[in-house]
């Protein structure tokens, strides 16, 4: 049966980049060795200067055992996303004066004054015609 494991993005990672909160990437998986500091054999340092970031190469260049490989699984929180991240679209609006005329600040500072003007003066027309007849 297969197992599902938690996808992270390098963004994610990324943010895990401190002592307190140590996560590496190494062949595509994602460890939290933040407990595991004190007890690696080259010092924490080598940790703390790959986190937040993918750090196979590193990994790789130092030639660990396969204990070293083996023990990692213990750390393992999930795997690297491997969709490309989706760009953010920009939305563009055709401009439409009126539009924009009505939604300005001007316009809705005037606007409720002007309709209670043009109102009033049609109520004082009908009333002054209703009169005359």
């Amino acid at each position: 049966m297969p197992t599902i494991t938690k996808l992270y993005t390098m963004k994610e990672v990324a943010e895990h980049n401190s002592d307190n909160d140590c996560w590496i990437v190494v062949d595509g998986k994602v460890y939290d060795v933040t407990s595991y500091l004190d007890d690696h054999p080259g010092g924490a340092d080598v940790l703390i200067s790959a986190t937040g970031k993918d750090a196979t190469e590193e990994f790789g260049d130092a030639g660990h055992s396969k204990d070293a490989r083996n023990q990692m699984k213990d750390y393992c929180i999930g795997e690297l996303d491997p969709t490309p991240p989706i760009p953010e679209m920009e939305v563009f609006r055709k401009d439409d004066p009126l539009s924009s005329f009505f939604t300005s600040k001007t316009a809705k500072v005037w606007a409720i004054p002007a309709a209670v003007t043009v109102l009033g003066v049609s109520i004082v027309a009908a009333i002054i015609y209703a009169r005359k007849k």
